[in-house]
């Protein structure tokens, strides 16, 4: 079954752009499950209750990496995350390993309004199981998983 799931991420500063994305892009987003970090979450959830929209911890309190564990366990199809370049972020390295996780398990990132109109138009968006067949992480990182197989053997 095609991951369907979205995550929303939004910095502070950019929690009015992403609540005004969301409300342009409405017919995209109907019936699909969006996990949203904290703040996020619960503004969106406020502003369109007719989607489904699940709030998870705040991004400094977790909700970053609880998006990542999602993205580890299959279960999201793109990340919206909204980031204000010019704040300092105090919890950047959080914000790091999200961007790690979606490039490793081949997760679309927008992170910017530009780029999530870009995804949300593409025909995989509301049809995912037309998108062209990427290798699985098992088969992309084959060498390193057998040199780590071999490190945990010879230990």
């Amino acid at each position: 079954m095609p991951k369907s799931a979205i995550a929303m991420i939004a910095h502070d500063r950019t929690k009015p752009d992403l609540a005004a994305w969301v409300g342009r892009n409405l017919a995209h987003l109907q019936g699909r499950l969006i996990y949203a970090t904290g703040t996020t979450g619960r503004l969106l959830k406020h502003a369109y209750p007719e989607l489904e929209i699940h709030p998870l911890k705040s991004g400094p309190l977790g909700g970053d990496q609880q998006v990542g564990a999602l993205i580890a366990e299959g279960r999201i199809a793109c990340v919206i995350f909204l980031q204000d370049p010019m704040t300092p972020q105090p919890h950047d390295v959080d914000v790091k390993a999200l961007v790690r996780l979606a490039t490793l398990y081949e997760i679309p990132l927008a992170c910017n309004q530009s780029t999530a109109d870009y995804l949300v138009a593409s025909p995989y968006f509301s049809k995912p199981e037309l998108a062209p067949e990427i290798l699985s992480l098992e088969e992309r990182y084959e060498a390193y998983l057998q040199r780590l197989n071999t490190t945990l053997e010879s230990s």
